[in-house]
């Protein structure tokens, strides 16, 4: 569920062994429960649908495959296949029915520089894609990209790359910008994300791809509310979403039943977020004890 004033697309996240109740519809193989979940988010607002089944994935292919086919005959959304294996997404996107989608592609969820070769499978299916920003390669290494620099020109090398090698349109192409938790971030990577956003919103060449990002991150291990009573954590991600959205973050892997909404300028947790963005070292952990501590 979306706030009236952001224009925002929800893949939905539940689908996935890392939430409690869902590994156990996975451990139990609870295909009706899986099922629901899918209603639910739909129900909920969501657009696509993201689907991890975690190690089953390898283990036992076929248990993949018959919840892809029972999600699809309850639900029409696209679905997006979050793994980073070559013969897993081969394997669900075999199975995919686009007709079943209302004609629309699937997801290929994700791929970096280091994994292109996921990128194979567009010889044989068309599909949309989730691209990592958040790491490059290197003198033939995987590194991490800690500034708006090397997000941005990752970002904008691999876009152009999809879009010359592999005749992939700007609108199928989701850039994950990776969103991090605040708690312990003292080298500004919450400050280099935000700013990324903005140069590549700004990049003529990058113009129609969609930014997105795992809002859930932003707020872990942070206290339930903040020190006007508010949730924190679902402030923190409208905060983050208040200061994103107008450069064209329009994507969120999150969970559909919130509501996001943008925050009045005089909002406690906007001010203390935009303030901790400044702040490197010690002084960042103060600014993150300001959202809950008087």
């Amino acid at each position: 569920m979306i706030g009236s004033d952001f224009n925002i697309t929800i893949i939905g996240e539940r689908i996935n062994p890392g939430f409690k109740s869902t590994k156990g519809l996975f451990d139990s193989s609870d295909i009706a429960g899986i099922q629901a979940l899918a209603v639910k988010q739909a129900q909920a607002g969501a657009r696509y649908l993201n689907v991890n089944v975690g190690a089953r994935a390898m283990t036992e292919p076929q248990f993949m495959a018959e919840v892809i086919c029972a999600i699809q005959d309850v639900v029409h959304l696209p679905l997006s296949f979050d793994f980073p294996s070559r013969s897993v997404q081969d394997l669900c996107l075999k199975t995919y029915d686009v007709a079943k989608a209302g004609g629309s592609l699937p997801i290929v969820n994700s791929i970096t520089e280091h994994r292109w070769d996921l990128m194979e499978l567009a010889k044989s299916f068309r599909f949309k894609v989730v691209l990592m920003a958040s790491e490059r390669m290197e003198n033939g290494a995987a590194r991490s990209n800690k500034t708006a620099d090397e997000i941005h020109a990752t970002a904008h090398r691999c876009v152009l790359r999809l879009k010359h090698d592999h005749g992939m349109a700007l609108s199928d192409i989701f850039i994950d910008v990776s969103v991090s938790a605040i708690v312990a971030d003292t080298e500004g990577l919450n400050r280099a994300t935000v700013d990324a956003i903005r140069r590549i919103g700004a990049d003529p060449e990058l113009k129609g791809v969609h930014m997105m990002g795992g809002l859930s991150n932003i707020g872990q291990q942070l206290p339930a509310k903040a020190v006007d009573g508010c949730d924190l954590k679902h402030a923190l991600e409208c905060a983050f979403l208040t200061l994103t959205v107008p450069h064209g973050f329009d994507t969120v892997l999150g969970t559909p039943w919130r509501v996001y909404a943008p925050l009045p300028e005089d909002n406690h947790v906007l001010n203390v977020y935009r303030d901790f963005l400044e702040q490197r070292g010690s002084n960042a952990i103060r600014a993150v004890r300001k959202l809950y501590r008087t």
